[in-house]
């Protein structure tokens, strides 16, 4: 599998749906931790940056 380039302001789709039903979240900050909002209610979250790349399923970039 090829690495992804993750960057703030893309999207990421992650296995698992938020309790609120999205399935979507806009990347914040990058690093050894990623913060994430969920696009469907806001919800913010800080998570390892190995979970994030194990649970992806799709990256949408941002625009710049």
């Amino acid at each position: 599998m090829e690495k992804l380039e993750y960057e703030v302001g893309d999207v990421v789709r992650l296995k698992k749906k938020h309790p609120c039903g999205s399935f979507e979240w806009e990347i914040l900050r990058v690093g050894a931790d990623f913060r994430l909002k969920c696009t469907g209610c806001g919800h913010q979250i800080m998570i390892a940056r190995k979970i994030v790349e194990k649970n992806t399923k799709e990256l949408k970039k941002g625009l710049k």
